[in-house]
């Protein structure tokens, strides 16, 4: 199977859309298609489809296609690939386990720690919409690339929050309007990059002796293994003050272990 039909769905639904030279052959051929997954490129943090090139050819430690659309921060739909990408790895989405051979993939160019252009969001939302609409898909089966991939926080991609995503998606699918976008990112991501660093802690006991911690907007801790100085996406307030912290187990040896985060302010806070 292939999706011969993508710019023809896209364009009806009033986005942009560029084929690249030899879409139509590239990838093999899907099983079927069960739905969508949304990405961004984590690429560079200027042009508009800078990624582009990857995306179609592929990195050495994996042959493209990385996807079968890539969106521009102009809100262009690029169309890189008609069969199967390897853009989703490991993982599951409802009863979906093999997502590069019965889902598409949306590599959206944005470096993982920015607002999103409006003009761009939008396009992502009336992009998947038009694709679950001509699939005659819910918008259930439209999901991150952080809510597929196992094990859980492996990927960290879109930085949006999906539940607001999938609300516009479905307004839309019911012909009303959608609600607004949300206006930061749902995580606070490191000003520096790799954004792949980022290991989420669930339990406090699953912590490292000492390190750079960071705080996400939901309260989730992340191990960061870089510098001390992290700044929240955006400049969003990390405790007020927008730097990492120092995570270390306090009390005497033989003890149970409790855990404390120092601020670079000085505050220290106790964890659970």
């Amino acid at each position: 199977m292939r999706v011969l039909w993508l710019p023809e769905v896209l364009r009806a639904a009033g986005l942009r859309v560029a084929e690249v030279d030899g879409w139509r052959d590239r990838g093999r051929e899907m099983k079927g298609i069960s739905g969508v997954v949304c990405h961004h490129t984590a690429g560079p943090a200027t042009g508009n489809a800078p990624s582009l090139g990857i995306v179609t050819r592929g990195r050495p430690d994996l042959a493209g296609p990385l996807s079968q659309m890539v969106l521009g921060r102009d809100g262009t739909y690029y169309i890189v690939a008609s069969g199967r990408a390897n853009h989703a790895g490991g993982g599951r989405w409802r009863d979906v386990t093999d997502g590069n051979g019965c889902m598409l993939g949306i590599e959206a160019e944005a470096t993982g720690r920015d607002v999103w252009p409006k003009v761009q969001y939008d396009a992502y939302v009336h992009g998947v919409a038009a694709i679950l609409r001509h699939l005659k898909l819910g918008p259930a089966m439209a999901c991150g690339h952080k809510e597929y991939a196992t094990p859980s926080g492996r990927k960290p991609d879109p930085n949006f929050d999906m539940v607001s995503f999938r609300q516009a998606v479905r307004a839309l699918l019911a012909d009303t309007p959608p609600p607004p976008p949300p206006p930061v990112p749902d995580k606070v991501l490191p000003a520096l990059f790799p954004p792949h660093i980022l290991v989420p802690i669930v339990d406090a006991k699953q912590a490292p002796e000492g390190g750079v911690m960071l705080l996400g907007m939901d309260g989730s801790l992340y191990a960061y293994g870089a510098a001390r100085s992290i700044r929240g996406a955006n400049g969003q307030p990390w405790w007020g003050a927008r730097r990492a912290a120092l995570l270390r187990s306090v009390g005497a040896p033989g003890t149970a272990r409790r855990w404390e985060i120092t601020a670079h302010t000085g505050e220290t806070y106790h964890l659970p």
